[in-house]
């Protein structure tokens, strides 16, 4: 393990995001060379005196910018050359020298505002005059009406159940690793698919669980390879994303659910069953967590369907494993933030979120239709609408050039690195988002740097001016 440092103190900007650019210039000026092996999390976090959270997330930024790649029981490794532009540069001489960044890395719901909504709930919440009620401490799983909203925010994914068999949480990626706590112990090992959502591989890292990956179609899982992961490894639990899978947005068909479900069962494996993106497949197959498995558990938020501010998550599942879910909320945050949860309540009830997922379904169907019509091969298998496509790339294309190149131009996508459980699992393609892009001019200048690359040879795309 190398004893590389990197110097942070005087980085304006976030912990995490200096940590990053140290690493592109050490990578840069040849103080950190491709194949070294970099510190753990807690170790660098230890010798920083920062959280291993910020590590984490400062490793994760790093290999979103393609600097790095973890590999499960071996640890982070330098992948190569930092690419000229990969620092991110706060001099207002520097930015304006540089062209004003598309970034469709990052899967932002896509449409901006809804700050009137905001505005109205918080003036009805101040009317009340009981806003004393969000101040104290609130139930760890959340107040009676909070879960009774996360109830029926479910049950829009054609899973029935009661309040009191719901939690909240303090969104999404809270939702993933108070689940991954209740089902296993550090050391224990977890399967998910070999391209998997990358908070996943965050989570699993501050646990000190061990990822294994499992192959995948385009239907999702294979059903023989999870069964002879599960036989392999003694793996304690499953994560997958049926609908809408993070990166490659295949919809899992109902067969297949079913035959997963049984391989779970019949290996007494849990199924954290993550359903961010649901509420784009309004007819999607019923969840996996309804197919019989005593062990399921089933999350849900509001980050992607309604804000990414909105940091509120559901999780359901059956009553012990809710508890160890609800100790883990305790641990981890105490609660979920109760003027949060309060304004998530408000809207599920009088109609507000229903609408906005309407407004957001609409746009990213347009988007997507402005995707497909740039790039036929980037079209998400089995889905009417997502929020983003797996690009496979031509052959003469290695994936790590082209997001390198692409961001050169002007334009973020994400490698492929970031979701890959092994290195051998990431092909030569690329994740590119439609909801960060300010609008659809801007996602269509994107598109329109990116259709050009594509039919580049990297050489000749290196060159250009």
């Amino acid at each position: 393990m190398t004893i590389w440092l990197p110097h942070v103190a005087d980085r304006p900007g976030p912990k995490y995001r200096a940590i990053a650019d140290a690493l592109a210039d050490d990578i840069r000026c040849g103080a950190v060379r491709p194949g070294t092996r970099l510190p753990t999390h807690r170790e660098l976090a230890w010798r920083l005196g920062l959280t291993v959270g910020t590590v984490t997330r400062a490793y994760a930024e790093a290999e979103r910018r393609g600097l790095i790649a973890g590999e499960v029981g071996r640890g982070t490794y330098v992948r190569g050359a930092a690419p000229a532009d990969v620092a991110i540069s706060y001099s207002a001489a520097d930015i304006a020298a540089q062209p004003a960044l598309i970034d469709l890395s990052l899967n932002f719901p896509v449409i901006p505002g809804h700050e009137a909504e905001l505005a109205s709930a918080l003036r009805r919440l101040a009317d009340r005059g009981d806003l004393a009620a969000l101040l104290p401490y609130h139930p760890h799983g959340g107040r009676a009406p909070d879960r009774a909203a996360g109830a029926a925010w479910i049950a829009r994914s054609g899973l029935t159940v009661r309040p009191d068999e719901v939690a909240v949480t303090a969104g999404g990626q809270h939702a993933i690793l108070v689940c991954l706590a209740a089902v296993a112990a550090s050391g224990d090992t977890v399967l998910v698919e070999n391209l998997t959502y990358p908070g996943v591989k965050a989570a699993a890292a501050l646990l000190g669980l061990k990822l294994v990956g499992v192959a995948i179609d385009e239907q999702g899982v294979v059903p023989d390879q999870l069964a002879a992961a599960a036989r392999a490894t003694g793996a304690k639990a499953l994560y997958c994303m049926p609908t809408l899978h993070n990166p490659t947005a295949a919809v899992m068909p109902e067969a297949r659910r079913r035959a997963i479900a049984a391989v779970a069962v019949r290996h007494e494996m849990a199924i954290i069953e993550d359903d961010c993106y649901g509420f784009l497949v309004p007819d999607a197959p019923p969840p996996i967590t309804a197919m019989g498995i005593a062990e399921g558990l089933f999350l849900t938020s509001l980050s992607k369907s309604i804000a990414a501010g909105q940091r509120i998550g559901y999780v359901t599942a059956r009553p012990g494993r809710l508890e160890r879910v609800t100790q883990a909320i305790r641990a981890t945050s105490w609660m979920a933030s109760p003027l949060a949860a309060t304004i998530a309540t408000e809207w599920i009830a009088d109609g507000t979120a229903q609408r906005m997922v309407r407004e957001r379904r609409a746009e990213a169907a347009a988007r997507q239709a402005m995707v497909e019509a740039a790039m036929p091969d980037a079209r998400a298998p089995g889905a009417a609408v997502s929020y983003h496509a797996w690009l496979r790339l031509p052959d003469a294309w290695r994936a790590d050039e082209f997001v390198s190149e692409a961001r050169r131009r002007g334009v973020a996508v994400t490698p492929p690195t970031a979701f890959a459980v092994t290195r051998q699992s990431a092909p030569d393609a690329v994740r590119i988002c439609y909801g960060a892009a300010a609008g659809r001019e801007e996602l269509a200048r994107g598109l329109s740097i990116l259709t050009s690359l594509l039919g580049e040879q990297p050489g000749l795309a290196a060159s250009v001016v």
